[in-house]
């Protein structure tokens, strides 16, 4: 019986701490090229940066709870409905907790896109200097550019985690935080410098998106 759950505790494990990492090298980015920035560079404006990161990344986090939320609430029903044998039932839930993800994606996406000044003002940084609103705006729309396939992305990881593929789950989810996250965020800023960190992030969406599209066709035809 520890067999056929330990994995699935061990996908969910895996996921946690991928994700730690990819957060750590975008902090050492930001911090490294921030440094070499003409205007962050100096000693009056070095922390704005990180503070802004953070900021957007609580934002993003905020977002992703609500995603894996919807997500696991579904694993319950998933799982009955496959005891049952009611596959139909399975793949129909995959499909509207999909449209529900996206949803939350656009919307959330709107906000961040339309109207990032008020984000910051949420988060208690309504008298810094333009330099900090101008660079946290940049930061809010490019690093949530690509939300709705972040909530996609994360729930397809969570619903394969529901269906047992465990295996599956773990290395989609290992791609999207260690090899894409990780990897661009190294990578990009040595072409774009400070915008380089921030654009790590949808670029990595977008090449996961790309794979996750795939399990979500073929999980379809699965439950068909």
């Amino acid at each position: 019986m520890i067999r056929h759950f330990i994995p699935l505790g061990v996908c969910s494990f895996l996921a946690q701490i991928s994700l730690v990492a990819a957060m750590a090298a975008i902090n050492n980015m930001i911090r490294k090229y921030g440094a070499m920035d003409e205007i962050f560079g100096q000693e009056q404006h070095a922390q704005i940066p990180m503070a802004v990161v953070s900021i957007v990344m609580k934002f993003f986090q905020i977002v992703i709870s609500v995603v894996i939320g919807m997500a696991a609430g579904c694993i319950p029903i998933v799982g009955y409905n496959i005891g049952a044998g009611r596959k139909d039932r399975a793949r129909q839930l995959f499909i509207c907790l999909l449209t529900a993800e996206t949803v939350v994606g656009i919307v959330t996406l709107l906000i961040a896109e339309f109207l990032p000044g008020q984000l910051i003002q949420i988060f208690g940084a309504a008298n810094e200097s333009h330099y900090y609103t101008e660079f946290a705006v940049k930061a809010f729309r490019v690093y949530l550019c690509l939300l709705p396939l972040a909530c996609i992305n994360k729930a397809t990881f969570i619903y394969l985690q529901s269906l047992g593929e465990a295996l599956l789950s773990t290395m989609l989810s290992m791609v999207r935080e260690v090899v894409f996250g990780v990897g661009f965020a190294l990578l990009l800023p040595l072409f774009l410098g400070l915008d380089g960190v921030l654009w790590s992030v949808p670029v990595s969406d977008a090449l996961t998106f790309v794979i996750s599209a795939i399990a979500i066709i073929h999980t379809c035809r699965k439950l068909r």
